[in-house]
């Protein structure tokens, strides 16, 4: 069942829980979530983040996610994830995304809402929901890039954390329907264990009137850290890293435990895709409450 990413957020705070959104930048992603979901009986979101675009095109992987997405027996948004300009988010609404994520948070604030407002308009005269960041979710000595491990980075810096006041005035001033925030999370995998400002979270929270938040560089997050963050008030949590991992993981133990004129990759593909649904529904059980 096809839904937009505001319907699942506005259930998501009525019930306390947040929505998991992954990244799915093959067929095998796209299936284990999917299954994940129906086997729990829970909404999620398949994402394409626009630096996927190396791996796979949003031509090849866009209808294969909205055809997904409507064949599923739980609601499914489509979304895109990190669009850099407005000529990429606008090709995902005519594609059948139903949300859009613009990330001009490297821009200069002005610009950010100048562009977000822009986009905005657009997507929501055609019903889909607009998510957008603010302060910087950067690579640190804490994690790496999105979906690659490197120990390589800038040091965390809370003066690029997610101000309230000026959440406030960023939501009042685009009427994004979400918003990514930074506070101590990172995109990639973590080298040593996040420190997270929940207070944060929750001053953000009152000040833009209980807008749905976003936490980006989910992957890694203990149970505990989950927890406190949704009790918080984040009720979108992104998560590609680790699942990514665990279908890597479940490969080389494939490979390994046959014989080399044996190595049919129809195998293997099943071998990830089982792999990446029990890693997604072990998150959703955590992001659900189940």
């Amino acid at each position: 069942m096809l839904v937009t990413v505001k319907e699942l957020l506005a259930e998501a705070e009525e019930q306390q829980r947040a929505v998991g959104a992954f990244n799915v930048p093959n067929l095998e992603a796209v299936r284990g979530v999917i299954q994940a979901a129906e086997m729990l009986k829970v909404p999620v979101i398949l994402q394409h983040a626009e630096v996927h675009e190396s791996l796979i095109s949003i031509e090849e992987i866009g209808p294969v996610m909205v055809h997904f997405a409507k064949e599923a027996s739980v609601p499914v948004a489509v979304h895109l994830d990190h669009g850099s300009s407005l000529a990429e988010c606008i090709k995902a609404i005519r594609l059948g995304f139903t949300s859009i994520m613009y990330d001009a948070s490297l821009k200069d604030y002005e610009t950010n809402v100048k562009e977000s407002s822009e986009l905005v308009r657009i997507a929501h005269s055609v019903n889909v929901s607009v998510e957008a960041e603010l302060g910087e979710m950067t690579n640190s000595t804490v994690g790496s890039g999105e979906g690659r491990a490197s120990e390589e980075g800038a040091i965390g810096n809370q003066d690029l954390f997610t101000n309230p006041q000026q959440a406030q005035d960023f939501v009042e001033a685009t009427g994004v329907d979400s918003l990514a925030i930074s506070f101590g999370t990172v995109h990639g995998k973590y080298f040593a264990e996040p420190n997270l400002d929940f207070d944060r979270i929750a001053a953000i929270r009152a000040t833009t009137g209980n807008r749905p938040l976003v936490m980006h560089g989910g992957s890694g997050v203990s149970e505990e850290d989950y927890k406190q963050a949704i009790a918080a008030g984040i009720r979108k949590i992104n998560y590609y890293t680790y699942m990514n991992l665990a279908a890597g993981q479940a490969l080389q133990r494939a490979i390994e435990e046959q014989p080399k004129e044996e190595l049919f990759f129809d195998e293997f593909s099943l071998a990830a895709t089982a792999a990446i649904k029990e890693n997604v529904a072990k998150t959703l059980r955590i992001f659900n409450r189940l």
